[in-house]
Parts: structure tokens; sequence; C-alpha cells
């Protein structure tokens, strides 16, 4: 989904096309339901299939800590063996954007959770043990993105982030790791 919608950037940037960001989000939702969220970049709630997109409040200040076991796992196996019916807690979307609005990093953290976990980790503990080295590191929250298998970790101190990820790059578990901060789009 990423990579389909640079393409689509790229090429009306490269080609002068002059596509609004909206066409081109129309554009891309018929490549995929992300492409239209890759477009938007920054923060956003997203609802439906991926495709109705409200933007919020950019997350505040920290740094992001990104890592991808030497695993492949398909969205497809995950969907399929995911327990819907059995699933009992969910993440409060409407506390973390309470806190996007305030500007509080720990109530956007907090009730922080991916259900599709639940398949994942079990299938590939790679993915819990990153999760906990994360946590044990010191990230305010981590977990894993989408259906896998990348993992993320929130952290307030970047020295630590820093720490995590010198010590994610050595791991076994960790094709590749990297530090980012949240996008903040220009205004």
């Amino acid at each position: 989904s990423s990579d389909a919608a640079a393409v689509l950037v790229g090429m009306n940037r490269l080609l002068s096309l002059g596509h609004t960001r909206e066409e081109l989000m129309r554009m891309g939702k018929s490549l995929g339901a992300d492409v239209p969220y890759c477009v938007l970049r920054g923060t956003a709630l997203a609802e439906g299939i991926g495709e109705k997109l409200t933007v919020l409040p950019a997350l505040p200040d920290c740094a992001i800590v990104l890592a991808k076991p030497g695993v492949h796992v398909s969205t497809k196996f995950v969907y399929e063996n995911l327990n819907a019916a059995g699933l009992s807690e969910h993440p409060d979307i409407d506390a973390q954007i309470r806190a996007l609005e305030e500007g509080n990093l720990a109530g956007v953290v907090r009730p922080m959770g991916n259900v599709l976990e639940t398949v994942t980790v079990p299938a590939f503990p790679a993915i819990g043990r990153i999760r906990q080295k994360m946590l044990d590191g010191g990230a305010e929250g981590a977990m894993m993105s989408g259906s896998g298998p990348t993992v993320f970790g929130i952290f307030t101190d970047p020295g630590k982030a820093r720490e995590v990820l010198a010590a994610l790059r050595e791991d076994e578990d960790v094709r590749q790791a990297f530090l980012t901060e949240p996008f903040r789009p220009s205004v």
C-alpha cells in the first residue's frame, strides 16, 4: 500500500499531472484499501475497510522504534485464523482520539491494542519477543503493526529508544530496525 501510494504521489509530481490529494486517494482506493491512508499521510482514523479517513492531530513528540523480524506473515492467514467472536478486548479508540486532541501521549499509548496479535504472536513468537524487549527497554507501549510482522515501540526518552534500537539490531530475531518520529504535516 505504501509503495502504491508513493508511486501515485511521485508520478503526479514528476509528470506535473496536477491531481489533488483527494483525487490521488480515490485512485489509490482501486489499488488497495490502505492506499488512500498512505497518500493522506499523518495521523488519521480509518473506518470502513480503511477508505473512510478522518484527519486527527499528530502524535505528540516521541521516538518510535520499528523492528521487523525475519518472518513472513500472510495477512490472509491471520484473518482466516482470527476468532473475532471470541475477542473480549478491543482498543479504546475514542480515548485515543481524546488523548490526541489533548496532546497526551500516555493517553494515546495506554489503550493501544491489536487483536490480530492473538493469531500472529502464537504463530510467530519472535513478534512477541521483540515487543517484550521494547517494553523492557523503556517503551511506553509496543505492539505489532497491522497483521505483522513489524513491531513498533513508542518512547518518551529518545536515549532509551536508541539503546533499544542498538540491542534489536544485534538480536537474531530482527532483520531490520529503525528509529523515527511522528510525521508532522507541513501547514
